[in-house]
């Protein structure tokens, strides 16, 4: 095999750690390149260009939503489960846009890598369309339903009312959001992952001023409780709104709103290729969410304090998963723009980076929660019984790390890819089967409780990892069209 990857005679102790630590001919596994490749440094740079911005993006995301764990906190154990039992619901309420975003990340990366812009900008102005219709629709629901709905979820007499008025605001500001998810997903899919962080960061920063000013009210603000959280969280998405807008209103990005290729009315052909893939996808958020959701009831039902104790966890944890995720989305760009210039040999070298990226976060994670888990667990409440889980949830999180983060980067490049239905069959087969089977077995027949939910979520990261990863060393999905 003839590549540039020769290291010189006299190689950096730098270079050569870079060479061991992400191997082009291994990522290869025997592989033929389909052309020259680029250096081994060159290789990796344009993979930390596109990563890192994700990364730190995911990273900042939950970095916040942790924020607005802990200034809710301050009001006791009740407002933190109440706005924890909102999450599963409203991603339930997000799945289909969720699905969407997917769809459109993939199909602009194949479109950039294959140099349609045309075809890149109908895919966005096609989504924008399907996202104002289905808000429509998804938020008169969810906040027509929403006390039902917290029931269901497993609200108690303490939380309820708690929760309804979070989520009635959530959910009734959810437009900004969606939107401008939308808006970012096609960024992302070009490569243009700054944008989004930018967006976020804004967004974000406005969040965590309001929570201060409305949560417990300072400067003359009312105390507004949950209430006041759930504000912040919407006025913060309409900056984003308007911050994601401004990024496509530019004649020379690749994504330009009032393209010629852009017309406001409905394309079949478009629509149902943003069907083919994100239809898939949607299957996948459904059984997720029905998994989370099922989950999650289990864990209320052992009281305010457990759950407060396991959302918590979940906080802790979702910073974990923002490597992952953000890796992720680096993954699905690179990727699907590979395969657009017809270079899978390239498409795998990029998704094995990503994966040894996330292998080294999941390292560092791992250290920090061991050493400082309890202490970080603490920033969250002072309440004894809340406090008690901590140690057996901060344990489990240093294994559950390396799972989580390696399976939702192997999924990033399925999606890239276009196999969104296997991955859509892994959720189904892990998340909504094999979680609330385990977490019920776990939780009352062996009647481990707390702990016993949190092996179940570790066996459901692992059937996940195993399952994505044999997918990914088969090759298969370097064959799908989009």
């Amino acid at each position: 095999m003839q590549t540039r990857q020769s290291a010189p005679a006299q190689e950096t102790l730098f270079a050569r750690v870079l060479r061991r630590v992400f191997p082009v001919e291994r990522a290869l596994r025997g592989m033929q390149p389909c052309g020259e490749l680029p250096g081994q440094q060159q290789l990796l740079a344009h993979t930390f260009q596109i990563a890192w911005p994700s990364t730190l993006e995911s990273f900042l995301v939950a970095l916040v939503s942790v924020v607005d764990t802990i200034m809710v906190g301050r009001l006791g154990a009740s407002a933190i489960a109440a706005v924890g039992l909102c999450n599963q619901p409203k991603f339930v309420g997000l799945a289909v846009f969720l699905s969407l975003n997917v769809a459109v990340s993939a199909i602009v990366a194949r479109r950039k890598g294959e140099g349609d812009q045309e075809g890149a900008n109908r895919v966005l102005i096609q989504a924008m369309l399907l996202v104002a219709l289905l808000t429509l629709i998804v938020s008169t629901v969810f906040v027509a339903f929403a006390e039902p709905i917290l029931r269901l979820a497993g609200s108690n007499e303490d939380t309820h009312l708690l929760a309804v008025s979070y989520f009635r605001i959530i959910m009734g500001g959810m437009f900004f959001n969606v939107m401008s998810l939308v808006i970012n997903a096609a960024q992302r899919g070009c490569g243009n992952t700054r944008i989004a962080l930018r967006t976020n960061v804004t967004s974000n920063l406005v969040n965590i001023c309001l929570n201060y000013l409305l949560i417990e009210g300072h400067f003359g603000f009312p105390a507004l409780g949950v209430r006041g959280a759930a504000i912040a969280t919407v006025c913060g998405t309409v900056v984003a709104l308007v911050m994601s807008v401004s990024s496509v209103l530019h004649p020379e990005g690749f994504l330009y709103l009032f393209s010629h290729a852009n017309r406001l009315r409905f394309d079949r052909h478009t629509l149902a290729t943003i069907g083919n893939i994100g239809s898939a996808t949607l299957a996948e958020q459904l059984f997720l969410r029905f998994g989370f959701l099922t989950y999650a009831m289990m864990v209320a039902r052992l009281g305010t304090s457990a759950f407060a104790a396991h959302q918590i966890g979940m906080n802790i944890i979702t910073i974990s998963f923002s490597f992952g995720d953000g890796l992720s989305i680096a993954s699905v760009a690179l990727v699907g723009q590979s395969l657009g210039e017809k270079r899978p040999d390239l498409a795998r070298i990029y998704a094995n980076f990503c994966q040894r990226m996330g292998f080294l976060c999941s390292t560092a994670l791992a250290v920090v929660f061991l050493l400082f888990g309890q202490t970080i667990f603490g920033f969250f409440t002072t309440e004894a019984p809340v406090l008690a889980y901590s140690a057996v949830i901060m344990r489990m999180t240093c294994v559950i790390v390396y799972t989580q983060i390696a399976q939702v980067i192997f999924s990033g490049g399925l999606r890239g890819a276009g196999d969104t239905r296997y991955v859509a069959l892994v959720g189904l087969v892990s998340v909504a089967i094999l979680r609330p089977l385990s977490g019920f077995l776990f939780i009352y027949v062996l009647e481990w409780g707390l702990p016993g939910a949190w092996l179940g979520l570790l066996l459901d990261q692992s059937m996940r990892l195993l399952l994505t990863f044999v997918r990914f060393r088969s090759g298969k999905w370097m064959k799908i069209k989009i």
